[in-house]
């Protein structure tokens, strides 16, 4: 899996259970052929956090957000991050344009109090 790409993963919470749901790849290239773990960061059409400089809405009305493959309106939530072997992502559904990935970027920069 690429950087910028919205997969449908095994995603593990933290009380032992997990869930299939979408994340976004937000680890680099690099390190998604080196090692086994990727980082992602949680996709929800929970819409409370919209406006949050740590949270990216996707629009699925929009041309980039039928690019994402997301059904519904969504949130890439940037302080909801996982580190997630591999082999929990299941099927990559879309991507995010290099334009919002620099947003996430952001978005990354915000959650983690990153200059």
């Amino acid at each position: 899996m690429n950087r910028g790409a919205i997969v449908l993963a095994d995603y593990p919470h933290a009380d032992g259970t997990s869930s299939k749901r979408p994340v976004l790849v937000i680890q680099s290239d690099v390190y998604n052929r080196r090692i086994e773990n990727t980082i992602v960061a949680q996709i929800t059409s929970t819409m409370i956090r919209t406006g949050d400089a740590a949270h990216l809405e996707i629009d699925i009305s929009t041309t980039e957000g039928k690019r994402s493959g997301l059904l519904r309106n969504s949130v890439v939530s940037c302080n909801n991050i996982h580190t997630i072997e591999q082999k929990r992502l299941r099927r990559q559904i879309g991507e995010l344009s290099a334009d919002l990935m620099h947003q996430i970027d952001r978005c990354l920069k915000s959650a983690l109090g990153i200059e």
